[in-house]
């Protein structure tokens, strides 16, 4: 009975009831993932509403001389924004429903951030005289339906970190690159840091490293890692750890070799179709 008891602030009337003002305008998006080789999609409504909201909230952080900050700073604030949080848990929440197994629940947050498609904001900010690229919050990447490799790891961030897993993620400051670490036993994590590799500009192996990007070829340097949270660990019974390494002697035969043999041609095309793996990487 909004025409009398009229609405609070930021809610407006709709219909004779008070509706938030950041869910106007929904929109349905269908999220596609891959599991064991099998196609889904799952439908989510996100909100025009939310957008004009969380597009206004500043990207900058102020700090004093005395304070020590950096990357991680600007992807925590990113990622723990509070109103966003409201409107992405439903998807949180949806994942969990699916399956009661939460290695699967795992394996389908990371496939639906990697099947987002690539793409670039053709927004930029302004800062003093010079402009720089607009970086999305995790809730405008799934409105869009697009990110670069850093939104993308700041979407599956905010997804395993509300599953309570522990989440870093990897900087290589000579590839301008971004990905996601979850965390995961010390035998499979990069370079022994306890959190594992995820690539997310595509969809891809937990743990392969190793993978060849279109615009630089292979990560060689070694990365920066930032914690973004505390959280459980991964098993060490995940299979992905065996199937990337499998991919990743696979890739090194061809590069040496220009060939393979039949059974490893089987092995290669079982692998890509379990994961619909990505026949592009972009970095960036």
């Amino acid at each position: 009975m909004a025409s009398v008891c009229e609405c609070s602030d930021n809610f407006v009337k709709i219909n004779n009831s008070c509706v938030s003002i950041y869910q106007t305008k929904p929109k349905e998006i269908f999220l596609e993932y891959v599991l064991l080789g099998e196609n889904y999609s799952v439908s989510f409504v996100v909100y025009d509403g939310f957008i004009n909201y969380i597009s206004e909230v500043p990207r900058s952080i102020y700090y004093s001389y005395e304070d020590n900050f950096s990357r991680a700073d600007f992807k925590i604030k990113a990622i723990n924004e509070e109103e966003q949080r409201k409107l992405l848990m439903p998807l949180v929440i949806k994942i969990q429903n699916m399956t009661l197994n939460k290695e699967d629940q795992v394996r389908i947050a990371i496939s639906i951030v990697q099947n987002i498609p690539f793409g670039v904001s053709n927004k930029t900010l302004s800062f003093g005289k010079y402009e720089v690229n607009y970086s999305r919050y995790p809730y405008e990447v799934l409105y869009d339906m697009q990110g670069i490799c850093g939104e993308k790891t700041d979407l599956l961030a905010f997804l395993l970190k509300e599953m309570g897993y522990g989440t870093a993620f990897f900087y290589y400051p000579l590839h301008n690159h971004e990905v996601l670490g979850v965390k995961c036993p010390i035998k499979e994590s990069l370079a022994k840091s306890g959190y594992c590799f995820v690539e997310t500009t595509g969809p891809s192996i937990i743990t392969d490293d190793k993978i060849y990007y279109t615009n630089m070829g292979k990560l060689h340097s070694e990365p920066e890692i930032y914690l973004i949270s505390e959280g459980e660990s991964i098993g060490d019974k995940f299979y992905e750890y065996s199937d990337a390494d499998k991919l990743i002697k696979i890739r090194d035969f061809i590069e040496e070799n220009g060939w393979l043999g039949p059974v490893q041609k089987r092995t290669f095309e079982e692998i890509k179709e379990k994961y619909g793996l990505a026949e592009k990487y972009y970095g960036g």
